[in-house]
C-alpha cells in the first residue's frame, strides 16, 4: 500500500509541470535593432485569446513598452521598462481582461546590433 502511494506521488509530480506549461503559448517573435524610431511589429495571423504577455529577451536589450491590438482594433499600452539580459523574462503582463490578439509591438533597443525577442500568452 505505501508503495503504491510513493508511486503514484512521483507520477503526479511528473505530470503538473507538463500541465503549467501548457497554459502558456508563444504569441510570436522579431527583432528589435540598436537604433530604432518604430517599434518591431509581431502581426497575427489568426488572433489569439489571451489575459496575460511576458517577454523573453535572446539577446541583452532595453524594453520601453508593448502596443498590444486586439479586437475590432482597439490597442492597449502596457509600459514594461526595463533590461533584459540574454535569456531573462519578464514577469507575467496582464492585459486587464481575456482579449482576442492581433497584433503586438514591441518598443525598445537592443544593446548591440540587434537582439531577438519572444513573446508569450496565456490564457
Amino acid at each position: 500500500m505505501m508503495l503504491r502511494r510513493r508511486w503514484l506521488g512521483i507520477l503526479m509530480l511528473g505530470v503538473l509541470p507538463v500541465q503549467a506549461a501548457e497554459d502558456q503559448f508563444t504569441l510570436g517573435r522579431t527583432v528589435l535593432l540598436e537604433v530604432s524610431d518604430r517599434g518591431a511589429v509581431i502581426p497575427l495571423v489568426i488572433c489569439r485569446v489571451a489575459s496575460e504577455i511576458k517577454i523573453k529577451a535572446e539577446r541583452n536589450l532595453t524594453l520601453d513598452k508593448l502596443l498590444v491590438t486586439y479586437g475590432k482594433d482597439r490597442t492597449r499600452t502596457i509600459n514594461a521598462r526595463g533590461v533584459l539580459r540574454r535569456e531573462q523574462e519578464t514577469g507575467w503582463l496582464p492585459l486587464g481582461g481575456r482579449y482576442c490578439v492581433k497584433k503586438i509591438e514591441v518598443r525598445g533597443h537592443a544593446d548591440g546590433n540587434k537582439a531577438g525577442v519572444k513573446v508569450f500568452g496565456r490564457r
